[in-house]
């Protein structure tokens, strides 16, 4: 998770991170699940019903931000000369 985050630009350390995922999976919303691999264990997740839910409800409000920056981007005017 911590590789797909840097790929697009998120460089979030494993003391950040997993108290994240932790609160998730407290607040509902994450579930997980151990599994042993090559004799480590890990630890694999997934959204519950509320998490799905709640993933929906952040995509509109983000999407209503993303419109609104793009809306007064393309508003704006050509650069004049600056004020002094």
């Amino acid at each position: 998770m911590m590789e797909e985050l840097k790929r697009h630009g998120y460089d979030i350390s494993a003391g950040t991170l997993y108290p994240l995922l932790h609160a998730f999976e407290e607040s509902g919303v994450l579930i997980s699940r151990q599994e042993v691999v090559d004799g480590k264990v890990r630890r694999y997740y997934r959204a519950t019903k509320a998490g799905n839910a709640l993933l929906g409800e952040l995509r509109t409000k983000i999407e209503e931000l993303v419109d609104e920056v793009l809306e007064h981007r393309s508003k704006r005017k050509a650069p004049g000369p600056l004020a002094r």
